[in-house]
């Protein structure tokens, strides 16, 4: 977990707290959250991500998913894959899904809640952001992802 600290929103927001969740947490979310952290380096903001399965758990971010991130200039670190729980769920403010199926997915770990939004949702898009491990569109799913983190990030912003 990254704790960034924040001159701008920190008196408002206090440790506003993001989560990312797709399938596997190896390679949408947690270029979700690593791309995040780069726009929001200047907030206080703590960022995670996780998978709504156990496949991957302990497995670290995809080398694909690493070489877009490396590529565009986001900074990232280790990272293990982890499932979400009810006690993550329960501490975020806002809870991001990639997909239907994530979407679906987490509904059966937490249930139903207001916070739970489909990150292309930002842009005003119900379109999933498609899963590039099975796609092998690395690239295109990192633009997306940025686009609409950019969105979230300025509706949050705008909230303050």
């Amino acid at each position: 977990m990254q704790r960034i600290a924040c001159k701008s929103v920190a008196k408002d927001v206090g440790n506003m707290k993001i989560l990312f969740v797709c399938h596997g947490n190896i390679c949408r979310s947690p270029m979700a959250e690593f791309i995040m952290k780069d726009l929001c380096k200047n907030e206080n903001y703590i960022i995670e991500s996780f998978a709504t399965s156990y496949e991957e758990i302990g497995n670290d971010l995809y080398y694909l998913a690493k070489n877009v991130l490396k590529k565009n200039n986001i900074p990232y670190k280790l990272h293990k894959a982890r499932r979400i729980t009810k006690e993550d769920f329960n501490s975020a403010d806002y809870v991001i899904v990639m997909d239907d199926n994530n979407l679906f997915n987490l509904k059966r770990i937490v249930g139903i809640s207001s916070k739970i939004y489909k990150l292309n949702n930002f842009i005003g898009s119900n379109k999933d952001i498609d899963d590039p491990w099975y796609t092998r569109k690395f690239d295109e799913c990192f633009n997306e992802i940025k686009t609409a983190c950019i969105a979230l990030k300025e509706k949050i912003d705008n909230k303050l």
